[in-house]
């Protein structure tokens, strides 16, 4: 799947919005998705899951850069993000399908904090990506 021109652009000009709240970004949107999907907290259970919390922030920024630094690298996003597919498919064993269910609640935490920016291209845009990213963290599986 290939982004078009106009997608990058999409996906290149929020990221300065993002990247400054990375951290609680990324915590909200875990915390969307420990709520709607309370099975996903199984590859939690070491972490302090209440609102706020250290953990979730810590963990919701490495996300969210994960993100930063794949969108820096459209052009060879496997590359970018083989030590990750490695981690989770050969360590960490997280259930593939989790990554489609975090996907949406980025997208969801996205448009509640950057509506006028979060136009209905620009989600067709980030939806595309964050299919993108989660195949590539879901190749190794196989």
């Amino acid at each position: 799947m290939t982004l078009s021109a106009s997608e990058r652009a999409y996906i290149l000009s929020l990221w300065p919005k993002i990247a400054p709240q990375a951290g609680a970004l990324g915590a909200e949107a875990l915390e969307r998705l420990f709520l709607s999907f309370p099975q996903t907290k199984t590859y939690f259970s070491h972490f302090d899951l209440s609102h706020g919390s250290a953990d979730l922030i810590n963990h919701g920024g490495k996300v969210i850069n994960a993100l930063g630094s794949a969108a820096g690298h459209l052009d060879d996003l496997a590359t970018n993000l083989s030590t990750l597919s490695d981690l989770h498919a050969y360590n960490l064993r997280v259930d593939p399908g989790n990554f489609d269910l975090l996907s949406h609640t980025i997208q969801v935490t996205l448009a509640v904090h950057f509506p006028d920016d979060f136009t209905a291209d620009s989600q067709a845009a980030w939806d595309k990506f964050l299919s993108e990213v989660s195949a590539i963290l879901t190749s190794k599986y196989r």
